[in-house]
């Protein structure tokens, strides 16, 4: 079965080929712009406006490290050391640097473009960079002496959660404001390492990563809703306003827990499509309420196939084959790379209309880009959406450093 689904893919994508145009396979035939070395890294912040275009960049190892996000007018890049990196959307030339001496594992980035913000995490140290002028905004530091390693941000508050002891089942949230960091709250909270935090809705949720999922007010840290010890929640799926639980991506086991969706206000079971039957790995929720998720064989997550779900009205609407891959929601429609075992369209970045799913016709249709050097699989690619119209998907390329934006397919 799982080779007719190889050759089924297969034929699809061979007929979406004409779609994608007629690029050269090293990516070539866009502007490139140099991230620059280290010692480089003092450019003044500039102004810049246009639209969305094609175009390459080069990343300093140190941004490879840390990560990149971006906004409906830029990209922005966390060092591994704690610095910021800003880039042009019209070229992707660097536009400001936040230079920074830290040094130690990036706790992610988060972007909040409302409070004009970009903030990371390395140990126990949080900095914010200013979107619009590009420049220090502030530092915070852990009160408890714990190491960030999950950040999240919602109505001009960010989050960060971190420990002592990474291989503790408790941990400290902090919550400090986006616009100055004054610390508003910190709380002890049950967590796993790995689980996301969640933030929306004058609420922030946390998971310990076995059953249950805590819910806090945004505003003092208290403790508004528990999940029931009835509902095992593993890993929390988190997107728009919703929340899912599935079976843990850690996990080594055979059978998994019951997807279940939960109510954010109360954190009680709502109804949910179906149970997974291979082990959840990863997914993504639209703003209208379609979850797909990665589901593979609990000893072999290389391939497997995506399965997307009406949230909101109870129903599977369609499953793809696929082998691994980051995944977005971007325009409406699942963007993630076609299977690194389709010899004729390997390496390239798929979109599926969310409703209509691979079997769409018309404009929701499935639709591929060209192959590029940043799309292969031997480099770690990983998807940012920008957002808003912009018209574009950033990939990031993590083994030889780079970001390549180009348009939506």
């Amino acid at each position: 079965m799982a080779r007719q689904r190889i050759i089924a893919v297969g034929a699809a994508l061979m007929a979406l080929a004409g779609c994608a145009g007629s690029a050269a396979s090293d990516g070539s035939g866009g502007p490139t712009a140099s991230g620059g070395s280290r010692s480089s890294m003092a450019t003044t912040s500039m102004s810049v406006s246009g639209p969305w275009r094609a175009w390459t960049a080069t990343l300093t190892r140190q941004e490879a490290h840390g990560g990149c996000g971006a906004t409906a007018h830029q990209v922005v890049c966390a060092t591994d050391s704690g610095g910021f990196v800003g880039r042009s959307r019209a070229d992707g030339r660097i536009t400001w640097t936040v230079p920074s001496d830290g040094h130690g594992k990036s706790a992610g980035l988060v972007v909040d473009a409302a409070a004009e913000r970009a903030v990371t995490g390395v140990a126990g140290v949080l900095r914010a960079a200013n979107l619009r002028t590009g420049a220090q905004a502030w530092t915070h530091r852990s009160a408890t002496g714990s190491i960030y390693a999950a950040l999240g941000a919602a109505d001009g508050v960010v989050y960060a959660v971190g420990a002592t002891d990474p291989t503790s089942s408790t941990a400290v949230l902090d919550a400090v404001r986006a616009s100055d960091g004054a610390p508003l709250w910190h709380r002890t909270v049950a967590w796993s390492t790995g689980e996301p935090l969640a933030a929306f809705g004058g609420r922030v949720y946390t998971g310990d990563g076995t059953r249950r999922v805590t819910a806090r007010d945004a505003r003092t840290g208290a403790t508004v809703a528990t999940s029931p010890a009835s509902v095992e929640c593993q890993h929390l799926v988190t997107g728009g306003h919703y929340l899912v639980c599935t079976g843990s991506p850690f996990s080594a086991g055979d059978i998994f827990p019951p997807m279940r969706r939960l109510d954010p206000a109360t954190l009680r079971p709502l109804p949910t499509p179906r149970n997974t039957i291979d082990k959840p790995v990863r997914g993504v929720i639209s703003e209208d309420g379609v979850l797909v998720l990665y589901e593979a064989g609990a000893e072999d997550t290389s391939a497997g196939n995506w399965f997307a779900y009406d949230l909101k009205n109870d129903r599977k609407l369609w499953s793809t084959y696929a082998t691994e891959a980051d995944a977005a929601v971007a325009d409406g429609r699942f963007v993630t790379f076609t299977p690194v075992n389709d010899q004729t369209n390997r390496g390239r970045v798929l979109t599926i209309d969310l409703h209509a799913g691979p079997q769409g016709t018309g404009t929701a249709a499935p639709r591929m880009a060209p192959p590029y050097a940043q799309t292969r699989d031997g480099e770690h690619p990983t998807l940012i959406a920008p957002g808003g119209d912009a018209g574009h998907v950033v990939v990031m390329a993590r083994t030889h450093g780079s970001l390549r934006s180009l348009p939506l397919p």
